[in-house]
């Protein structure tokens, strides 16, 4: 069936209902929107749905959430009475639809006899993750987006863990997910019958609570926090999303006496008014938030995206004037602080570990052999943090101290296996008032890790590329690196040529090769001869192409040199191609 034929079984079908054929029907002239709402389905990959919201199979609503609802609902079905006792935990954020499509997976699940367990308002994600765990369920769904623009939602899926579905797992509920070939397959059931039949239950305020404490045991000096009390001031924005409750919440039970909040987005709002790209990686969302600062001299600015899974940080340069940290320099900074902290307080295990993405800065490594601390490195995604976590704990070799990703997300517990803006700002407020204590900005904390590791800078560029067109023109830049390594970037030669997807990892000067063990991803990275590294992947969430790269200068300045060249580079092999 092409797609003008789905759009035409759409518009007479009587499983669809009445709104959903009237903005279809609207679009009865514009064959282009047409294709590019019924051309293929919205696809079930290996962390659930994301995409536009509106009518149409290749869009974000209430019937595409329901094929992939009843498909995970086959899926535990398939596991044994046990798994299906335990139920399903469900959240959702701010975005529009949100409560909608959460309301509906609750109700599938009810209709295939499995208990469905939903939180009575918007929580973030880390609070979904530690929901399943607590609850002791076998499943979970998140409806969110993350940082995607206003008109996208998703469908996140967990496993009892707390984690993202890992391999083989993943695979095999897409394949239930994808058997689903009919709307009238999706079983369905009233909220009075779900709730008659003991399978919908609202989650009351006591999981939040342990979710709290659990946080606020992740601290590491309350008593400092106490004593700095109103000499230290903070600026939170929660971006129109989740966080700002929960975040609220546990800065203020942690003695955090200053606390402003950014009016004009503290409220739930699903369009992003005041930003339109709610996503902490982009300096113009806290714009409102550097005016506030200025007004009250803070000492520190954060803003939690609208699932609160991740948080930027803003800080007095030494001009004073408020910068943007990145996602690497926080994370590093978090990883300084907590492993020194750690370690002062005779609390750092001797097999201790930190995992971070291959996208993320290489201070780390610098840091964690500074303390004697396993690093390990994962594919991008949080999921793969969560699943070496789960691993630790069954083998035992390794204690999980840490674990971040560049694009701002980072976990400091095992209470969730996602990564938790929650617990992040917490930690990224006590640091910044341990270094006030010493009579130093978090600015100057950052330019002693310089000093102390060297001037480790990383720059990223992501290429919108948006629709059927789009796409096509992702997979060509890949194939077109893939099938031609680079012989240099900048004037800097290749030396290793890591391809993730062909599991191909060659040494181009010497022919060596490498093994590797992470899995098969769509992935090309490259060290160069100085050490500068370079990696490029299709976003997983988002219709874009991302390059990163690494280096370390002989100063901020020098590093900051070695980006832009690396930028330039990048640039003029896009050109080529």
């Amino acid at each position: 069936m092409d797609y003008k034929e789905k759009y035409a079984q759409w518009l007479k079908d009587d499983c669809f209902d009445a709104e959903t054929k009237k903005e279809l029907e609207a679009i009865s002239g514009d064959d282009k929107e047409i294709k590019e709402r019924f051309y293929k389905d919205l696809e079930f990959g290996t962390a659930g749905l994301r995409g536009i919201i509106g009518a149409g199979t290749n869009r974000m609503n209430v019937y595409t959430v329901g094929k992939a609802s009843q498909g995970l609902a086959n899926y535990i079905l398939s596991q044994g009475e046990e798994t299906v006792k335990k139920g399903i935990a469900i959240a959702y954020d701010s975005r529009n639809m949100s409560p909608e499509f959460a309301e509906a997976t609750a109700l599938i699940m009810a209709a295939n006899g499995i208990p469905a367990h939903i939180y009575p308002s918007l929580r973030p994600v880390p609070m979904l993750s530690f929901a399943v765990r607590h609850l002791g369920c076998t499943a979970g769904v998140v409806i969110t987006a993350s940082h995607n623009p206003p008109e996208y939602n998703g469908y996140k899926v967990y496993w009892a863990d707390g984690g993202q579905v890992p391999a083989p797992r993943d695979g095999e509920i897409i394949k239930e997910v994808n058997k689903v070939e009919n709307y009238t397959d999706i079983k369905k059931i009233s909220l009075e019958e779900a709730k008659a039949k003991n399978l919908y239950h609202v989650i009351d305020s006591s999981v939040d609570d342990a979710f709290v404490e659990n946080v606020k045991s992740r601290a590491l000096n309350n008593d400092l926090v106490k004593k700095l009390g109103d000499d230290f001031k903070v600026v939170y924005t929660p971006i129109h999303g989740s966080g700002n409750i929960p975040v609220r919440r546990i800065l203020e039970e942690s003695g955090f006496k200053n606390v402003y909040v950014v009016k004009e987005q503290e409220l739930p709002d699903g369009n992003f008014p005041t930003v339109g790209y709610p996503n902490p990686e982009n300096p113009d969302v806290f714009t409102l938030a550097i005016a506030l600062a200025k007004e009250k001299n803070a000492d520190i600015i954060v803003g939690t995206d609208p699932d609160a899974d991740r948080v930027g940080a803003v800080v007095k340069d030494d001009k004073g004037d408020y910068i943007v940290l990145t996602g690497n320099m926080t994370g590093a900074l978090l990883t300084e602080y907590i492993l020194s902290q750690r370690k002062e307080q005779g609390k750092l295990p001797a097999n201790g570990a930190v995992i971070k993405t291959i996208v993320t800065t290489e201070m780390t490594r610098y840091i964690c052999e500074e303390y004697g601390i396993k690093l390990f490195d994962v594919l991008t995604g949080f999921k793969y943090i969560g699943e070496k976590i789960k691993e630790f704990e069954q083998s035992g070799e390794y204690e999980y101290v840490f674990g971040f990703e560049e694009s701002y997300g980072s976990l400091p517990g095992t209470y969730a296996r996602d990564k938790d803006a929650v617990a992040a700002t917490l930690l990224i407020c006590e640091m910044a008032a341990y270094y006030k204590s010493k009579g130093m900005t978090l600015y100057d904390g950052l330019l002693a890790l310089y000093k102390k590791y060297g001037f480790c800078k990383e720059g990223i560029k992501s290429l919108t590329l948006k629709g059927i067109e789009g796409l096509e023109k992702i997979q060509k830049i890949m194939a077109t690196f893939r099938e031609n390594t680079p012989s240099e970037f900048a004037g800097i030669a290749v030396t290793w040529a890591r391809d993730y997807k062909t599991k191909v990892f060659k040494n181009v000067k010497t022919g060596e090769t490498e093994e590797d063990t992470l899995p098969v991803s769509d992935v090309l990275h490259y060290t160069l001869e100085d050490g500068t590294w370079i990696c490029i992947r299709p976003s997983g969430t988002e219709p874009k192409l991302k390059f990163y790269y690494g280096v370390k200068g002989t100063s901020v300045e020098d590093a900051d040199a070695k980006i832009a060249a690396l930028d330039k580079a990048v640039d003029k092999k896009l050109e080529e191609i």
